[in-house]
């Protein structure tokens, strides 16, 4: 993991920027990040909403997080990892060759590459996140903020197949984070993440069978 504060922007809207993660990437080829939490400690949360090992599932935003290649070494082969930074997309490719039946795609999320009704489950960890930093009040965020947000949410529903889930970790409490999720086609549930410290949230959004 990385521990070079040279790499942290000096403002955090640039979270938002593809040309931030790109520079990034850049400077460290060989690093891995995982935002909040790792596989060993998703496991549970995984296994009781993703029982099935088989399930076709895209990684929104997947950075050079270890999150997939444990998911791919616990069983979940059928991943499809996305990201707008084709630097990252090219390392990790490189990175996961001994794990040949998982894919790496250059793609934003807001634009999925992906036909409507394929995928089983959507995994989001930290990606939305990175979408909503922005200056000013968190009470009333911006049009931007919330288009952007939307953009993907909706790509999600797009692609989601009946009965699919999407699933995202965050810091964003309730509050401030399920007014994005409402959709008329599912059905969210909030669950809390705690080892004893900062609490993390996990809205299952589950949707309905056509």
């Amino acid at each position: 993991m990385s521990t070079d504060l040279t790499v942290l922007p000096d403002d955090n809207t640039e979270y938002g920027t593809q040309e931030y993660w790109q520079k990034r990437y850049a400077q460290e080829p060989d690093e891995s990040f995982d935002w909040f939490k790792t596989y060993k400690d998703l496991q549970p949360l995984f296994d009781k909403h993703i029982p099935e090992r088989s399930s076709k599932i895209v990684m929104l935003g997947c950075g050079n997080s270890t999150l997939s290649g444990d998911m791919y070494d616990a069983g979940y082969e059928n991943i499809v990892n996305v990201d707008y930074s084709d630097i990252v997309i090219g390392q990790m490719r490189e990175r996961t060759s001994h794990q040949p039946k998982m894919t790496w795609e250059v793609m934003d999320v807001t634009d999925l590459e992906l036909d409507s009704g394929s995928v089983d489950v959507a995994l989001d960890k930290g990606t939305l996140d990175a979408l909503m930093c922005e200056k000013g009040d968190v009470w009333e965020p911006s049009q931007e903020l919330c288009e952007r947000v939307r953009g993907e949410v909706d790509e999600v529903v797009r692609v989601l197949a009946s009965g699919g889930k999407f699933i995202w970790i965050t810091f964003g409490q309730p509050h401030f984070r399920k007014r994005h999720l409402v959709r008329d086609c599912w059905d969210v549930q909030v669950e809390t993440l705690n080892d004893g410290g900062f609490d993390y949230f996990v809205y299952v959004c589950s949707k309905r069978m056509q």
